[in-house]
């Protein structure tokens, strides 16, 4: 029982011995300066939010109504709007250049999975 409390009174003794040992010439650390302010825009940034917004042409041939969808100026999508009956759709799925024929219904209808250009090269 003794070599408890003795253990108990050593262990509660030397934290406060190893306070009690500071150097009595301290100083305070200086405190960080604020970073300056950068008063110009990042790069890259305002070229890619023109990038992400298409560049839609829109001709009449006739009497129908041509809408052209351009990403950085590859053609993606093209909306017919004829005089008489539906609009509809050609779009390039793959980007090759090739475009099917989708109807008004089909595109909000239809499941098509995510297809983005992560990185081109």
């Amino acid at each position: 029982m003794r070599r408890i409390v003795v253990a108990l009174l050593l262990s509660s003794a030397l934290p406060a011995a190893a306070q009690s040992n500071q150097p009595k010439d301290l100083r305070p650390i200086p405190e960080v300066p604020e970073p300056p302010e950068l008063s110009l825009p990042s790069p890259g940034i305002e070229d890619e939010e023109e990038s992400l917004e298409p560049q839609v042409t829109i001709t009449k041939r006739g009497e129908d109504q041509i809408e052209e969808y351009r990403l950085n100026g590859r053609l993606y999508m093209i909306k017919v709007i004829p005089r008489i009956g539906l609009p509809y759709y050609l779009i390039d799925n793959r980007g090759d250049g090739t475009f099917s024929t989708h109807d008004t219904g089909g595109l909000d209808q239809r499941i098509r999975p995510p297809m983005w250009v992560i990185r081109e090269f």
